[in-house]
């Protein structure tokens, strides 16, 4: 009988749109996210010994790149979007099958009483709402693998960008977000084909944020706006 995936939770974080999310997960623990599951999936039992993990893995679905056809290459953003790679060297969400994959630290476990168990995580690098497949432990002593070759990301170039962001803007975002913000932006959130003649805008926990990157490996943000939900 053909099996179906089924969504266990939904993750909410700061990020309401697919532009200026982390290309990786565990970049910054000031990059926040809360799970909700689904009522069929809140009893206490299923999360028994999960306080017992510093981080977990997700399965979740990459649920704003999905395609009816599949292309066997890509253009790696970290390739400046130049060069093709096989998709299956590769993390892209425009898959045959749209699954990512994310490796995050699992700050607390809350019980609420409306919800069940929360999972409050951090590191993420999802959408607000994407749906979760599945949770799975982390495991030091099999999942890390120090002596692992990187292929062709070792040549990718890997430097973050220097983030200029003037004190009166940093001001509008939450204190709590602001070393979120600081933290996704000098990763370069700009699309693989990007220009350094043009201002970029970028949601972020409620508010968009202007900003343009030069060659010199600086990113300067311009404006900030809170949004209409605060």
């Amino acid at each position: 009988m053909e099996q179906v995936l089924k969504v266990v939770a939904k993750i909410y974080t700061d990020f309401p749109s697919k532009f200026g999310l982390p290309r990786q997960s565990g970049m910054s623990d000031a990059l926040k996210g809360t799970i909700v599951f689904e009522p069929e999936y809140r009893r206490e039992e299923a999360f028994r010994g999960l306080d017992g993990f510093s981080h977990i893995w997700l399965l979740w679905e990459f649920s704003a790149a999905k395609r009816e056809e599949w292309s066997p290459t890509v253009r790696p953003p970290r390739l400046g979007g130049n060069a093709r790679m096989g998709v299956f060297a590769t993390r892209s969400p425009f898959r045959p099958n749209p699954i990512g994959l994310s490796c995050v630290k699992l700050e607390s476990i809350e019980q609420v009483p409306s919800l069940g168990t929360v999972l409050h995580v951090s590191g993420i690098d999802m959408m607000d709402q994407t749906p979760i497949y599945d949770i799975k432990p982390y495991l030091p002593y099999t999942d890390a693998r120090p002596e692992a070759s990187a292929g062709w990301t070792e040549a990718a170039d890997q430097r973050l960008l220097e983030v200029t962001f003037p004190e009166e803007l940093l001001a509008r975002l939450p204190e709590e977000k602001q070393a979120g913000a600081i933290a996704f932006l000098s990763h370069d959130p700009r699309p693989a084909y990007s220009s350094s003649d043009r201002i970029y805008k970028v949601e972020y926990a409620g508010c968009d944020i202007s900003f343009s990157v030069f060659p010199d490996h600086t990113l300067v943000v311009s404006d900030v706006r809170v949004g209409k939900g605060r």
